[in-house]
Formats: C-alpha cells, structure tokens, sequence
C-alpha cells in the first residue's frame, strides 16, 4: 500500500517546527534528519522505503529551513546544542520511547550529539542506532568555507527552472537523481522573494553558526561516547569527510567496540542522496540487524 506523509507543525523550544510524518500507524520509529541548507523532503524516498517495511518515519525541517520558522536569534540557536533541543522536544511531543536515527551531514551530526546523552542525558539510551550520511566528527575545513561561501549567499532566479538548474549543478556530488527528483528537490526547497525572483528555501543567516560558533562540529567526544551501532555512509569522492578522518572514526569510539560499519558510496561526494535501490536497502538491513 502507498504510503502518504501527513505534514505537522509543533512548537518546540518556542518555535515552530514543521515535520512530514510518514507511516504513522507504525509503532518503530525512525527520525530522518536532513543536511545544511535542505529539507526534511529530501528523505522521502527513504522514508517511503521505510515506512513500508513498518517504520513510523518523521522527517523534519530543521530551524531556519523549508517550513520551520526562522531564528530571531540566529547567533544562539543555530548551532547544534539548539538543534539537539529541538529534537528533544520533537522526542517528548511525538511520543517516542526509542527511535533510530538517520542523519545527512548536518543531521548526522545532530544525531551524534543527542545519542551521546552528554549535552541532553533525558535522550541516553532512547537513540537505538544511528545512521551518518557523509558525516562524520571532524570536517574538511575547505568544504566548511566552500558550503559557507554558498550558503551564507544564496543565489535569486526570475525562473524556478533557472533555480533548477543551479541545484543540478551544486548538488552534483549527490549522484544520481531522475528528472522528477530533481523537479522535487527544487520545488520543495524554493520560496519567493518580494521582486518576485526565487531562491533556495532557508534562512541565510544559518551561516552564523559557523561564524559564532566555529568548533560545532568537531564533536569527536561525542562520537566516542557512543554506544550504538553506527552505520557511516561515506561518499567515495567527499570532500567535507575526508578517508584520514574515516580511518581515525575506526580506531575510537564505536569503532573501537566493534560498533562501526563504513559503506563507500562509488560515484557520490558529498553527500548520497539516499534515493538508490542499493542505498536504501543498506540502510534498512542495517535499521533492522540494530532492532
């Protein structure tokens, strides 16, 4: 049977929060975190792929993105302790006891901070896997300053196909996307400006949280203090996660207990689009194997 999203808006920490529920019905739980600058829409096929094996998947738009609201107070909450209590809250509202986690880039490391427990401990134990796409606990500093440089200036279009074209060409490293997804990718993550021209569907100022907030993302202490099966997708011609880095993610932490799985993705960079058979697949078996 087809499974259709249901779209909920929550307030938490103050804010509104937009999440796209799929597979409600179902009692496993997976969140299904997406990247910087994204939406939670770009997990529908994972999602639909998910829920049909019966997962209840929630897929929300991080603050400042898609249909979140945007921070008024943009140098204190975007960064990842804000965002780690963001999804704590979703936790408690949503009512889940325990759910795995899926994580693109940023929503990898989102993830690796709430399943440590030691920023948030009401959430130690309640993360029973988790999933890093393309992430990892230390980051290339030239893709931080390349994803900044785009990011933080988001390009304008008179035309949502101009704005299509764009995404074609700096989600390359994604891999393979048909034309329909392609189509939605660029429809679920535009808005219009008031001259009318169109630009990608997120608040600019997100950038402050590598301007204010400059170490977010070495999170290597939480990484170690991980004790759940981790699941690293790592794009074969990444440049944020580099293979030292993958190497080091071995040797500590969950690798150290026998904990980690690495898969490379042949033909992606940053980061797998998780729309594959082959992609989507490893990530249920591995979902599945955690429960």
């Amino acid at each position: 049977m087809k499974q259709v999203p249901v779209s909920r808006y929550l307030t938490c920490a103050g804010r509104e929060i937009h999440v796209t529920e799929w597979g409600a019905q179902n009692h496993k739980t997976v969140m299904a975190w997406h990247g910087l600058a994204r939406t939670g829409r770009d997990m529908d096929e994972l999602a639909a792929h998910l829920s049909a094996r019966g997962y209840r998947v929630l897929c929300p738009d991080t603050l400042g993105r898609g249909l979140s609201q945007w921070s008024p107070l943009p140098v204190q909450e975007y960064c990842l302790a804000f965002y780690a209590q963001l999804a704590s809250e979703l936790f408690t509202q949503l009512e889940i006891e325990r759910a795995h986690w899926v994580g693109t880039s940023m929503g990898g490391a989102i993830g690796t901070v709430c399943a440590s427990g030691l920023l948030l401990p009401a959430l130690q134990g309640r993360i029973q896997s988790l999933t890093l796409n393309d992430n990892a606990p230390e980051l290339a500093q030239s893709a931080i300053d390349r994803i900044r440089a785009y990011a933080g200036t988001p390009p304008a279009f008179d035309t949502v196909l101009e704005l299509e074209a764009f995404f074609r060409q700096v989600y390359k490293p994604y891999g393979w996307l048909s034309d329909a997804q392609w189509r939605r990718l660029t429809e679920t993550s535009t808005r219009r400006l008031p001259d009318g021209r169109v630009t990608p569907h997120y608040d600019p100022a997100m950038v402050q949280q590598f301007i204010s907030h400059p170490d977010d993302y070495r999170i290597w202490d939480h990484y170690d203090a991980l004790r759940i099966p981790v699941l690293c997708l790592h794009g074969v011609e990444s440049d944020l996660v580099l293979p030292a880095t993958i190497a080091a993610m071995q040797c500590r932490g969950p690798g150290l207990r026998g904990l980690l799985q690495v898969s490379e993705i042949a033909g992606c960079g940053h980061a797998p689009a998780l729309n594959v058979p082959a992609q989507l697949d490893r990530i249920a078996t591995f979902i599945a194997d955690a429960d």
